[in-house]
């Protein structure tokens, strides 16, 4: 267990060494100063005013943003560490594969996911300062989204880590992951339903095992429980599932399909030839 944590411990300080974590910390903490200095919080739309509206838009932006951050930042990690050799100068010492694997999420993930938390407890604290109305509901269901959300993205990102040989492939992957998942998937749904080669219910299945679609509805439906702008897509759902369930599911199924990718990832890795 020592182990695990030094590993994680290494991770976290190479990530800030190479002032990627600082990077990624700013676009998500400038995003919340910006909301802020537009005046967000003192606007009011579709009766979404105050920090409520401020984390509405917030969530929607992180919905792009952070899947291909980790992406990006995380499929290097372990074939990166292969191609400078850190990775045969790690196992020279006395430190399991799982160690070396399990501590590399560990720490991958506390510098994915701290930064966007960090955010949105910054958003709060401002808005204790400005008197502002504290919606605790919505940032601690949202703060659950995007630890789900996290734990998805980077079980995908160490699964395309373990076979990849060389980081170039490994980017070219996670971007195609990225853009299938944001696009293609509900382009390709549409066009299904469209043609009417199979029944909606199927397609709309099909779109919901897709954890940044999951994470999409589930936050639209903390503001609107009818799911009025999704048009015919809510009924189905309204249909299926209680938004109390739906919320449950959009948290407990991506960190669920996160672990079985890491799991995966870790027999492959253990697996192969490691150098």
């Amino acid at each position: 267990m020592k182990n695990l944590f030094l590993i994680a411990y290494l991770d976290l300080k190479e990530s800030i060494r190479t002032k990627w974590f600082i990077v990624y910390s700013l676009v998500f903490g400038g995003m919340i100063a910006l909301f802020f200095i537009a005046g967000v919080t003192q606007s009011q739309v579709m009766g979404f005013s105050g920090l409520s509206r401020l984390l509405l838009m917030y969530i929607q932006i992180t919905i792009v943003i952070l899947p291909i951050f980790i992406l990006i930042t995380t499929v290097r990690s372990i074939s990166g560490d292969r191609d400078t050799h850190i990775l045969e100068y790690m196992l020279s010492f006395p430190i399991s594969l799982k160690q070396y694997y399990w501590g590399k999420i560990l720490g991958r993930f506390t510098t994915v996911f701290l930064p966007v938390f960090l955010a949105m407890l910054f958003a709060l604290f401002y808005g204790m300062i400005i008197s502002t109305t504290i919606p605790w509901d919505i940032f601690f269901l949202y703060t659950a989204l995007l630890f789900a959300l996290t734990s998805a993205f980077l079980g995908i990102a160490f699964f395309i880590s373990s076979f990849v040989k060389t980081s170039e492939v490994a980017l070219g992957v996670s971007f195609f992951i990225w853009i299938f998942l944001l696009a293609f998937i509900d382009i390709a749904l549409i066009s299904l339903m469209m043609q009417n080669r199979f029944e909606e219910g199927f397609i709309i299945t099909i779109a919901l095992l897709n954890p940044m679609e999951i994470f999409r509805v589930a936050a639209i439906s903390l503001f609107d429980p009818e799911l009025t702008v999704m048009g015919p897509v809510a009924f189905y759902i309204l249909d299926t599932f209680k938004q109390t369930t739906f919320v449950l599911f959009s948290v407990f199924y991506p960190i669920l399909l996160g672990f079985i990718f890491a799991i995966f990832g870790y027999k492959i890795f253990a697996k192969k030839d490691l150098i």
